[in-house]
């Protein structure tokens, strides 16, 4: 007598593959068919672990926006000149980018079409808007140019941040590592936005 599968799943590894999905597909064109054939389990083991695809993706984008807001309780991020917060926050925020590379990239391609994309969207406003303080308080100590508003800055930024999600593969051989990546961001912004 043969023994059936058994559910080898555990919710982390679920979680990676709908991730896998939800990016290659998108979320809305993800059913739960898709992620069942996905994994190699049916639907009814997808339940055993989570309420439904919304819920995957929650915690998907959860583990990206808790790497992003753990960042900003580091000490580094706490205390110090405004400036030197602020080049670490853009430092940790591409290494996070880059270590949580499908969880981030999914988390920047919502767009509002669920309460969990909204509330993600709005998480997101939260974290620019803590960074866009730093900014304005860096440009007020005298540190960042002050003729360049602190909220375009942001947004240019972190539009090279996020940038970095559509080229970045770190299994690609002879690639540039995280941590040249991370010191060209900081050296490439920091070279135009100080005084």
């Amino acid at each position: 007598m043969t023994m059936p599968k058994r559910d080898t799943y555990t919710p982390e590894s679920l979680l990676a593959v709908a991730v896998e999905v939800f990016n290659e597909r998108g979320y809305d064109g993800t059913s739960m068919e898709h992620l069942s054939r996905a994994a190699g389990i049916s639907k009814s083991s997808i339940y055993h672990h989570v309420k439904g695809k919304e819920e995957l993706l929650r915690l998907a984008i959860s583990r990206a926006l808790d790497g992003l807001f753990g960042i900003l309780q580091e000490p580094e991020a706490r205390d110090g000149r405004a400036v030197e917060r602020l080049e670490h926050v853009t430092r940790r925020t591409t290494e996070v980018l880059m270590a949580e590379l499908p969880y981030v990239t999914l988390l920047l391609r919502v767009r509002g079409n669920t309460d969990t994309e909204r509330w993600a969207m709005a998480r997101r406003r939260d974290f620019d808007h803590e960074v866009a303080e730093l900014v304005k308080q860096a440009v007020a100590d005298g540190d960042l140019r002050p003729d360049v508003d602190a909220r375009l800055a942001t947004r240019l930024l972190f539009g090279m941040i996020n940038s970095i999600v559509e080229w970045y593969r770190p299994s690609r051989g002879g690639a540039v590592t995280a941590d040249e990546v991370a010191d060209a961001v900081v050296r490439t912004a920091f070279a135009g936005l100080r005084v």
